[in-house]
């Protein structure tokens, strides 16, 4: 059993839930937590939810489930060397894409968009939005009423003006760091890493199994693949060959995987002994973010990131269905506003319920950014006719 570092958030000093609940007798508040993520209606959705490529385009791509158990994966390797907390850990890596549009960012950009004269989209608030109200299971509560460290590890980022009215809604609560100008749990931290691991090394796999990059492209432009393709190469010169570009590939990423794990674990141990923090309130309020990578592995990972950006987020294929998609978007958004009573009863209860056009749009987003993809693409076409997407 791992032994929490004095650093580590400890499930018995929690800040506790916003409902008061008795202790259950076997497992941990972020034990408890991780599992009510889990059997949540949000995340089951996320198996129908972009990556980078639309669920229907292939049945291997990554969807936003698969990435969230990739990113738990990592997060709690981590954590365990870093003697960290790693219930909490999996249960913010677990959460942190519940609040996702259909489409992946496209989508999020969409509906921030329409949504632009009434206080904006961003699937961090909303995720927090899908734990604390939008999830409907228990009777004395809305949400799931989870702890407070992992509801701030939820909420990764946070504008000013956002932070202030969430804070005006709960003083003190998880918006506050956003305004005093601290820093989150190092489980939180660690989770922000994982994420940013994770989906530079799924997408590299994704990419190349589309056909819209090569490995080629990569050894040219990402010196951080090229050292770990060139190694495989040395140990295993028989992967040189068509029939075996799979393994090398599978390889390559994970020897670059493992490199950026301990990179993040002896950079954050460096950092940490620096830092010389003894408690979760000396992380709070320590100028820097504590779990890191090295400066070296920082750019790399950097130079990696902006690769997939030009040559795999920004594919004409890709940005041909992200174009459709965010059509989808905007268009479901636009109907909605104007017949209600096309989504499903509850959110046409809680329109006739709002009192506001700022309200009432918001009602409209919460279902829009429930949806599945293929959802999303069915309701479009029943409504306007137009098959934009071919999803079956």
């Amino acid at each position: 059993m791992n032994t929490l570092a004095s650093y580590a958030c400890n499930p018995l000093h929690s800040k506790a839930r916003r409902f008061a609940e008795p202790v259950a007798p076997t497992r941990s508040d972020f034990q408890r937590d991780r599992d009510r993520i889990v059997h949540s209606s949000a995340f089951r959705r996320l198996v129908y939810k972009t990556q980078v490529f639309v669920n229907h385009e292939g049945d291997l791509f990554r969807t936003r489930l698969t990435h969230s158990l990739e990113v738990a994966q990592l997060g709690r390797s981590i954590a365990r060397a870093l003697q960290l907390d790693e219930d909490l850990v999996e249960a913010i890596c677990l959460a942190h894409d519940l609040g996702h549009t259909p489409f992946g960012h496209a989508g999020q950009d969409a509906l921030n968009e329409c949504m632009r004269p009434h206080g904006g989209f961003e699937h961090n608030l909303q995720s927090l939005r899908v734990v604390d109200r939008l999830e409907e299971r228990y009777p004395a509560f809305d949400g799931l009423n989870l702890t407070f460290e992992t509801r701030e590890g939820i909420l990764k980022h946070c504008s000013r003006s956002n932070a202030e009215l969430l804070n005006a809604r709960e003083p003190g609560g998880v918006a506050q760091r956003f305004i005093d100008g601290t820093q989150p749990s190092l489980e939180a931290q660690l989770c922000n890493l994982a994420d940013a691991i994770a989906y530079n090394a799924h997408d590299v796999d994704d990419g190349v199994r589309s056909g819209l990059i090569t490995m080629a492209q990569l050894r040219d432009a990402v010196p951080l693949f090229e050292r770990y393709y060139e190694a495989t190469l040395a140990d295993w010169p028989q992967l040189a060959v068509p029939d075996a570009q799979r393994k090398l590939l599978y390889e390559s990423i994970r020897r670059m995987l493992s490199e950026q794990v301990y990179d993040v674990i002896n950079s954050s141990r460096a950092r940490l002994e620096s830092a010389k923090v003894d408690s979760v309130q000396d992380v709070r309020l320590h100028g820097q973010v504590l779990i890191v990578f090295s400066d070296e592995m920082k750019a790399e990972s950097q130079r990696l990131k902006q690769f997939l950006f030009k040559q795999l987020y920004r594919h004409p294929q890709v940005m041909q269905t992200m174009d459709g998609a965010q059509q989808v978007v905007r268009e479901l958004f636009t109907a909605y506003m104007v017949e209600p009573e096309r989504m499903k009863p509850r959110f046409v209860q809680r329109v006739r319920e709002a009192s506001t056009l700022n309200d009432r749009a918001r009602v409209v987003a919460d279902f829009i950014a429930g949806m599945t993809d293929r959802y999303a693409a069915r309701e479009h076409e029943q409504i306007t006719g137009l098959s934009l997407l071919g999803v079956p």
